[in-house]
């Protein structure tokens, strides 16, 4: 496969614990926003731990995540994940449709609309805690 220079970016052991931590924080919000009735923020907040989240699992996985402006090449890459990726992928897919709606129309979210995206930030973060604490054998990455 062919790559555009500056849409990855090698992700280290350390990074992706880094991206752990951003996803469980985002995530974090995105829960007491929920339960504040504040559900543009809690959508919003989940979207950025879902990426943060997919950047932890492709970082472990593929020692590379996604930089590209559009969200669409992370989605890409989780789809290369054997076993993990295409569920992940669509868990993804689905919190990046709202990413419009969530910064930027004046229409509010709905309360099922913020529920269903925190869920889907948390399975991705769930995953991605998962994915972290693996050692796969056969993949080195710079500790720095």
């Amino acid at each position: 496969m062919t790559r555009r220079q500056g849409r990855r970016r090698p992700v280290s052991r350390p990074d992706v614990r880094q991206f752990v931590g951003k996803a469980e924080e985002w995530l974090e919000t995105a829960e007491e926003a929920l339960a504040n009735g504040r559900f543009t923020a809690a959508t919003g907040t989940a979207i950025h731990a879902g990426i943060n989240a997919v950047d932890a699992i492709c970082g472990a996985r593929l020692g590379e995540r996604s930089s590209a402006e559009a969200h669409n090449e992370a989605v890409l890459m989780l789809r290369s994940i054997p076993g993990i990726g295409p569920d992940a992928a669509n868990q993804l897919s689905r919190l990046l449709q709202k990413k419009q709606r969530a910064e930027y129309d004046p229409q509010p979210i709905s309360a099922s609309d913020a529920q269903a995206s925190v869920n889907q930030a948390g399975s991705l973060v769930a995953l991605a805690r998962r994915v972290a604490a693996e050692r796969l054998p056969g993949i080195s990455r710079p500790e720095g």
